[in-house]
């Protein structure tokens, strides 16, 4: 549980969701029912049909809207109190620093590999810590990256030029379970929680209900 203290505090911790599609609808419900008071919601993207079977934010009533545009609509619903930031543009090499600046955590939300290392370096510029979660099918994996770690590195040695690291078979339980757990280490590290996944990688395989933490 949490104090009543500490409820208050989270009224004033700004965290960054980089991905408002499967992780990221679930990360930016858990975080506005949490109570974060700034939430910012960055994706260049819209929803199509193919979002419909795992993707929180996406009906058929709002099909070929601004994912990003859609997650500020639903916080508004779930916490009118709360700021979100709608950023409708994808991250890039030139634009993340400017948007990701002044934030306590940052989410990773993405869905390939080369988008992931690019928002961990920037992460490690802006010395803001990056709460990392990566989906496929029946299988997910989760950690925690301060500045300076550089994690992703480890994890995804070898392969740097795969794009994608899920595609739309994920069935609808594997990004909420690894968002929950985003959300988890987000709180940890927000209230100064023992516990985060630091150096270490969480993996999940709901086929097997059989989870993992690895040393990296």
């Amino acid at each position: 549980m949490l104090t009543s203290e500490e409820n208050h505090q989270l009224q004033f911790f700004r965290v960054a969701v980089a991905g408002c599609g499967g992780l990221g609808g679930y990360i930016i419900e858990m975080l506005a029912r949490l109570g974060i008071g700034h939430i910012t919601a960055i994706d260049g993207d819209i929803f199509d049909t193919s979002n419909l079977n795992r993707q929180l934010l996406s009906h058929p009533g709002n099909l070929g809207k601004s994912k990003a545009d859609e997650a500020k609509h639903r916080v508004e619903i779930i916490n009118p109190d709360i700021s979100l930031k709608a950023v409708s543009i994808f991250l890039t090499k030139e634009n993340a620093a400017d948007i990701l600046a002044g934030h306590d955590v940052i989410c990773d939300a993405l869905d390939n590999i080369k988008s992931k290392l690019m928002l961990q370096s920037t992460a490690e510029d802006l010395n803001i810590p990056l709460v990392h979660a990566a989906i496929a099918g029946w299988y997910a994996q989760v950690c925690t990256i301060m500045p300076g770690d550089r994690t992703l590195e480890s994890i995804y040695e070898g392969n740097p030029g795969q794009d994608e690291v899920n595609d739309s078979g994920n069935p609808s339980f594997t990004p909420a379970l690894a968002a929950a757990l985003e959300v988890a280490e987000v709180l940890k590290i927000l209230l100064a929680k023992e516990g985060i996944l630091r150096n270490k990688l969480l993996t999940i395989d709901t086929l097997k209900q059989d989870f993992n933490i690895l040393e990296i």
